[in-house]
């Protein structure tokens, strides 16, 4: 009987050795699907890419009118891009614009816009700020369609002196291989250099807010600029700044570098891993 009892107690004692080893091993299990993964980092990036080229275009076509002074009470007048025609209605309220982009125009850093986008606003030629919504029609950016409306709170002259747009977005992007990306949020771009020059390549901005994107199997990545983007437009990338990441609960860092234009940029995760992200790949 003693041999007996004995045998139950180390019987009793390994399984509750096993039981615990796996409930701990169960509670450090990692769920690969909840972290952060490098192609929606980059699909994020990239249709980030896709609105700083549309704002860029749009704060272009008003500088054209406020720090120049060119009339764009016409029909029709050509910009800084030849392959940009730009058409003009006005009523005794509004002024509606429409930028075409043809079947493709190339702009300095390499990227093909096509189609249009559509921008109305009150004539107020008094007030220092506008209020422009805009829209798109039939519009890609290389092969990424877009669709949506935005609404753009622009001043000629922020604290620094320097022209400035909050954009308030809800455009949905969608990549010819079927996958899309709904995005709403906030961005502020301060423009702070080249809005004198009138030359497209030497435009330069930096850019700060919060938005969301959610794909397309439902997952939701949330972004929220720790320090301003600066993004030069000769540059088809972002070349400084840091961009907090979230998933769930999962918050990750990307860092775009010390303002060098490469196509690289660091994920770190919150346990400091740091991977190398290719940015502008294909995907």
């Amino acid at each position: 009987m003693k041999i007996l009892n004995s045998k139950l107690v180390l019987f009793f004692v390994a399984s509750s050795f096993l039981f615990a080893s796996c409930e701990n091993s169960d509670s450090e299990a990692v769920d690969l699907s909840e972290q952060i993964s490098a192609d929606e980092a980059i699909a994020l990036v990239e249709a980030d890419d896709v609105s700083d080229e549309v704002n860029n275009v749009i704060d272009d076509f008003f500088v054209e009118m406020e720090v120049v002074g060119k009339s764009t009470d016409t029909e029709k007048t050509e910009g800084i891009l030849p392959c940009l025609t730009k058409t003009i209605v006005i009523t005794a309220t509004t002024k509606t614009v429409t930028l075409d982009f043809g079947e493709g125009c190339e702009l300095p850093n390499g990227n093909v816009l096509r189609g249009k986008i559509i921008m109305s606003y009150a004539i107020d030629t008094d007030v220092h700020f506008l209020t422009i919504t805009h829209t798109y029609e039939d519009f890609y950016f290389n092969d990424i369609s877009v669709k949506g409306e935005n609404t753009i709170v622009r001043i000629r002259s922020n604290a620094n002196g320097n022209p400035q747009s909050t954009i308030t977005f809800n455009t949905t992007l969608t990549w010819p291989d079927g996958e899309f990306a709904s995005r709403r949020g906030t961005k502020v771009r301060e423009w702070i250099e080249g809005y004198d020059t009138r030359t497209f390549g030497d435009n330069v901005f930096l850019i700060t807010g919060n938005w969301t994107a959610t794909f397309k199997n439902g997952t939701v990545l949330s972004a929220n600029v720790l320090e301003p983007l600066r993004r030069e437009m000769a540059c088809r990338f972002i070349v400084s700044g840091l961009l907090e990441l979230q998933k769930n609960d999962n918050v990750g860092t990307l860092d775009f570098g010390d303002g060098s234009c490469d196509n690289v940029a660091i994920f770190t995760n919150e346990e400091g891993v740091e991977t190398e992200i290719i940015l502008g790949r294909d995907r």
